[in-house]
C-alpha cells in the first residue's frame, strides 16, 4: 500500500514553544514512493524510518509541534491510497489505483526521484501523436486489428489533448534514451484503452502496452522523433509568432521614431548623429536574422528516427512502416515530415537540435543586446542617459521610494543569459552519442524547450510591457546632440581632420560649444560652421 506524505494539519501552539521546521526534512521523513508487493512498510527500502518510524514522529512531533506526525502509513482519519497489481519483467509492484500508468513508470518513480523537472509537456504531446500516427500505420499494414487500433488512437487522443496530463509524473533525470518516458506513454494509453473496453487496468487485455502500443517502435526512435515532433509544434506555432510581433513592434517603434536626430554611441563613447528610428530600425533587423536563422534551422528537424527502431536497421518493422508512419505523422500535425534518410544519424547524432539551439542562442544574444541598449538610453531619470522612458509599471526598491527600475529589460537580460546556458549543456549532451546511440535525449529536450518557453514569455512580455509603452524625453536627445563633439566629424571633408581635431580638443578642454572654438581659434566662419555642421544632414 502507498502512504500519505502529506501532514494532517496544523495545531494552535504557544508562540513560545514553536521552532523552525526545515521543510526539505519533509522528503526524509516521509517516504515518496510506493512499496513492491510483500513488503510491509517497516521493510520497505523506501521507508527512510523502517522500523524505528514511530520513534521519528514522537521526535518530529516533540521537535516541531506546528508539525504533526500521526504515522507515516496513514494520516487523518487513518485514511490510506488505494492501489492496484502491475506487472513487468521484474516482477508485480503496486501503483495508485487512480493512476493509468504501469509498472515500470511506477519503478522510475522509485529509482529517479531526482530533481522536479518533468518531461516537458510539449514532448508528452508529441508521444501521444507519434502513438497515434504508428497505431493507425500497424492496423493499415495489418499488423494490428482496427478494434485495437482504434482503442490506441481514441486514449492516444487524450494524451494529445492535455486531459492525462497528470499521469506522466516522471522527470527528465531518467535514462538516456527516454525509455521511462516512452513506456509511460505506452502504459497509459493501454490502461485507458482497456477501461474505454469496459476491461480492468493492469489485466493487459485487450491493449497491451508493449505489444499493441509500442507496435513496431523502440523508444530508441519514438523519442527522438517526439523530440522533434515537440520542437517543431513549439517553435512553429508558438515562438516564431511571439518573435515576430517583437520585430513587428520594433519596426514600429522605427517608424515612429525615424525624425529623431540624437547622438550615436561607439565604444561607449559619443560618435555621429544618427536617428533614433534608424537605432530600432536596427534592432528589428537584427531580430528579422535571428528569425530566419531559427525558421531555417527548423527545417533540419523535419526527418524523423521513427521505423530506425533499437539501433537504426529497422528490426521487427515492416518495410513500409517508416515511410508511413512519418507520412501520418505530417498528417496529424500538418507539418512537413519525412522519414530520416539514414536512421543510424537519427539515433545517434542530434546535430539539428544543436543548430536549433544555436539559433535561439543567436536570437538571445540580439535580444540581450536590444535590452541592454534600452536599458542604459532609459537610465536616470536624473543622473542617466535619460533618452527614453520606461513604462512605471511596479515600485523598484523596497528601501528608496519613488524608484523604477528597468524591471522588463532585466528579465529579459537574464533569459537570455539562461538561453546561452541551456545551448551550452545542449551541446555537450548532443557530443556524447555512443557508439549507435545519444543517451543524453531527455535532458537535451528539456533544455531546447526551456529555452522556447523562456524566449516566447520574455519576447511577449518586452513587448506588452516595456517597448509599446516606450516614450522618448525629447529635451535630453536635443541637449546631446548639441553638447557633442563629434558632429565635428562633418569638417573633416571642408578643412581637413587634423583642424577638425584640434576644434575638438580645444571644445573640450574649455568646455566650449565647437562653434566657439573653431571661432577662436580663426579656422571657419560663425556662417561656414552653420552650414557645413547640421546634424539632421547628418544621418
Amino acid at each position: 500500500m502507498l502512504w500519505s506524505s502529506a501532514p494532517s494539519r496544523l495545531l494552535s501552539t504557544p508562540s513560545s514553544a514553536l521552532r523552525p521546521f526545515p521543510f526539505f526534512a519533509l522528503r526524509r521523513h516521509f517516504a515518496q514512493g510506493f512499496l513492491v508487493k510483500g513488503e510491509t512498510p517497516h521493510s520497505s527500502p523506501l521507508c527512510p524510518l523502517g522500523k524505528h518510524r514511530r520513534s521519528h514522529s514522537s521526535r518530529l512531533n516533540r521537535s516541531y509541534p506546528l508539525l504533526r506526525v500521526h504515522s507515516i502509513t496513514s494520516f487523518g482519519a487513518g485514511s490510506t491510497m488505494a492501489t492496484r497489481d502491475e506487472t513487468d519483467s521484474m516482477g508485480v509492484i503496486q501503483v495508485p489505483a487512480d493512476k493509468y500508468w504501469g509498472a515500470q513508470t511506477q519503478r522510475s518513480l522509485k529509482y529517479f526521484n531526482i530533481g522536479h523537472e518533468t518531461m516537458p509537456r510539449e514532448v508528452i504531446q508529441a508521444l501521444g501523436i507519434v502513438k497515434k500516427a504508428a497505431a493507425k500505420t500497424n492496423a493499415e499494414l495489418g499488423l494490428l486489428t482496427p478494434d485495437i487500433a482504434a482503442l490506441i488512437d481514441r486514449a492516444a487522443d487524450e494524451v494529445i489533448s492535455g486531459a492525462l496530463d497528470a499521469h506522466f509524473p516522471l522527470r527528465i533525470w531518467q535514462t538516456g534514451s527516454g525509455t521511462q518516458s516512452n513506456m509511460n506513454a505506452n502504459e497509459v494509453i493501454s490502461n485507458r484503452a482497456i477501461e474505454m473496453a469496459g476491461g480492468t487496468m493492469g489485466s493487459k487485455l485487450p491493449v497491451h502496452a508493449n505489444d499493441h502500443v509500442n507496435r513496431s517502435q523502440s523508444s530508441n526512435d519514438v523519442f527522438p522523433t517526439a523530440m522533434h515532433v515537440a520542437a517543431v509544434l513549439y517553435v512553429s506555432d508558438a515562438l516564431l509568432p511571439q518573435l515576430r510581433s517583437l520585430q513587428g513592434a520594433l519596426e514600429d517603434k522605427a517608424q515612429a521614431f525615424q525624425g529623431m536626430v540624437k547622438i550615436g554611441r561607439t565604444h561607449l563613447q559619443d560618435a555621429v548623429p544618427m536617428t533614433l528610428g534608424q537605432e530600432f530600425g536596427g534592432y528589428a533587423a537584427a531580430l528579422e536574422v535571428d528569425v530566419q536563422g531559427i525558421a531555417h534551422a527548423l527545417q533540419e528537424l523535419y526527418p524523423l528516427a521513427q521505423g530506425g527502431t533499437a539501433v537504426g536497421t529497422g528490426l521487427n518493422t515492416h518495410p513500409k512502416f517508416a515511410v508511413t508512419v512519418a507520412a501520418e505523422i505530417a498528417r496529424l500535425t500538418g507539418k512537413p515530415f519525412v522519414t530520416a534518410p539514414n536512421k543510424f544519424q537519427a539515433l545517434a547524432s542530434h546535430g539539428p537540435v544543436v543548430l536549433l539551439s544555436g539559433a535561439l542562442k543567436a536570437a538571445a544574444a540580439d535580444l540581450f543586446k536590444i535590452a541592454n541598449d534600452v536599458r542604459f538610453l532609459a537610465s536616470g531619470p536624473r543622473c542617466g542617459l535619460g533618452e527614453l522612458n520606461l513604462p512605471e509599471n511596479e515600485p523598484g526598491s523596497s528601501i528608496m521610494p519613488g524608484k523604477v527600475n528597468p524591471t522588463q529589460c532585466e528579465a529579459m537580460t537574464m533569459v537570455c543569459a539562461q538561453v546561452m546556458g541551456n545551448d551550452a549543456a545542449i551541446g555537450f549532451a548532443a557530443s556524447q552519442g555512443a557508439f549507435e546511440l545519444n543517451v543524453f535525449k531527455p535532458v537535451i529536450i528539456q533544455n531546447l524547450m526551456q529555452s522556447c518557453h523562456l524566449l516566447h514569455d520574455s519576447a511577449r512580455n518586452f513587448r506588452e510591457y516595456a517597448l509599446e509603452g516606450l516614450t522618448v524625453n525629447q529635451d535630453r536627445i536635443d541637449k546631446y546632440v548639441h553638447e557633442s563633439l563629434m558632429t565635428v566629424t562633418a569638417l573633416n571633408p571642408h578643412i581637413g581632420y587634423d583642424k577638425a581635431a584640434q576644434i575638438a580638443k580645444k571644445a573640450h578642454h574649455e568646455k566650449s560649444t565647437l562653434k566657439e572654438a573653431a571661432l577662436a581659434l580663426g579656422i571657419l566662419t560663425a556662417e561656414q560652421y552653420d552650414a557645413w555642421v547640421q546634424p539632421e544632414k547628418m544621418v
